[in-house]
């Protein structure tokens, strides 16, 4: 990233240092929040989209627009293709956040790993917000203070599973492959543009 910069300063290319400057911008405000919030472990969905919006899918964002940036200056189509990278990068995540609750042997990520770490993820999160005060109390009491328990871990997994956070988080992360997608649409056929959308399917196709 920061070789970037330079080299945007190098070329007078200052479009494109402001985009990559908002990036790194957005990305330290991102684990910031992370940090704060990771304390309580009672993230709202709100708050979880915007953290990954600016921790994971501001890089891939910046990294489209300074694509598009280089070879024009129209706003418009800059900003179409940031919003790919932003709705890109949120499935790409939310992909990550599954891998957490999956088969090891399937995916190449151990199983609750992100539980061990004590990190919200959106299955998590739909799971607690869809259980009574006391499974939440329970629930995050186990994150927060047994998360090096792999039977508790497990019971963590199995009371996802249950409240049905794993098919919440596919279908949300269905809907933001298909926000990428669209923005594709009035794009003409092109090698690159069938490039673009591998990297969406990619996004969520992964094994690891």
């Amino acid at each position: 990233m920061s070789s970037g910069l330079l080299l945007s300063l190098d070329n007078n290319d200052f479009h494109l240092l402001k985009i990559v400057s908002t990036a790194v911008r957005e990305m330290s405000e991102g684990e910031l929040l992370q940090i704060e919030k990771a304390r309580k472990l009672d993230i709202s969905e709100e708050i979880y989209f915007e953290i990954i919006t600016k921790k994971t899918a501001a890089l891939i964002a910046a990294c489209c627009a300074a694509g598009v940036a280089s070879v024009t200056t129209d706003e418009k189509v800059i900003n179409q293709f940031k919003e790919f990278g932003i709705n890109t990068g949120i499935a790409f995540q939310i992909k990550d956040d599954l891998f957490d609750f999956g088969d090891d042997t399937s995916i190449g990520k151990p199983t609750g790993i992100d539980i061990k770490e004590k990190k919200m993820t959106l299955p998590l999160i739909y799971a607690l917000n869809n259980s009574t005060w006391l499974e939440k109390r329970k629930i995050i009491n186990i994150v927060k203070n047994h998360n090096d328990d792999p039977k508790k871990v497990a019971e963590v997994i199995s009371f996802v599973i249950e409240k049905g956070g794993i098919q919440y988080a596919e279908k949300v992360m269905h809907q933001y492959k298909d926000k990428a997608l669209a923005q594709l649409a009035s794009v003409p056929d092109s090698p690159s543009k069938q490039s673009l959308i591998q990297l969406v399917n990619y996004s969520i196709e992964r094994k690891k």
